[in-house]
């Protein structure tokens, strides 16, 4: 009972590659992963004049790092608000991330097709309809209809907090198709953001089966062929 795990996080060096990649000797290692994560909090948390955010639709940001330059992947399902009239903005961006870290910073930006079976993108989707007032009941539906339609194997959807406007906190979850957690072949993909209403904050947790790895997608170590012999090779005597 109450020992979640995070999905991604229980992947990734197994099933799922690591969201930066790059060595460091341990000296510059923590500074380098605060550097990481003030990278994307910048990305993620910068808002337009009227509150808007000004890098919409960013379901992750892959960081890799030479000896040069820091690459930074952006994964977007709106390329072109990211990129912006003739490039402008990821020329702004990447000025401002060049200025901030002092190091030479070259951003790319992958396009998400399906935006409907990425956890984050669904999350945030149902932060922005909570945060224009609607019923909550009908959003998380209405998102798991749309991800079932995408071809999806299965939702969950959790929300938390002053539900409603009720004077309580309180949680509300709804399930469909499978999720099984604990299978780490299944392609579980995990996705959190916050909706600022009036009443307080409500957290929106999603959780979406993409079905299974395949054997070319697994990026972690491959523990068959480091395994060892079950018999030995050599009988020895004693």
């Amino acid at each position: 009972m109450g020992q979640k795990v995070n999905p991604v996080g229980f992947r990734t060096g197994v099933m799922i590659g690591w969201k930066s990649r790059w060595f460091a000797s341990k000296q510059e290692f923590s500074d380098l992963l605060v550097e990481d994560f003030k990278i994307r909090q910048f990305i993620k948390k910068r808002k337009e004049r009227f509150g808007k955010p000004m890098y919409p639709a960013i379901a992750k940001i892959e960081i890799e790092r030479t000896r040069d330059e820091v690459k930074v992947i952006l994964f977007s399902a709106r390329p072109g608000v990211l990129i912006g009239r003739k490039g402008e903005r990821v020329e702004e961006l990447q000025k401002e991330l060049q200025d901030r870290t002092g190091r030479r910073i070259n951003i790319k930006i992958e396009e998400i097709n399906r935006a409907e079976v990425v956890a984050q993108l669904v999350a945030e989707d149902i932060v922005e309809q909570l945060e224009k007032r609607a019923g909550f009941r009908r959003t998380m539906k209405r998102a798991m209809e749309q991800t079932m339609e995408a071809g999806a194997k299965g939702i969950k959807i959790q929300l938390a907090g002053r539900l409603g406007g009720a004077e309580m906190s309180r949680r509300e979850k709804q399930i469909s198709g499978s999720i099984p957690l604990s299978t780490l072949r299944a392609k579980i993909d995990y996705g959190f953001a916050e909706a600022k209403i009036a009443q307080g904050h409500i957290g929106v947790q999603v959780w979406i089966n993409q079905g299974m790895f395949s054997e070319g997608e697994i990026d972690g170590f491959d523990a068959k062929a480091g395994e060892a012999p079950k018999k030995p090779t050599r009988t020895y005597k004693r």
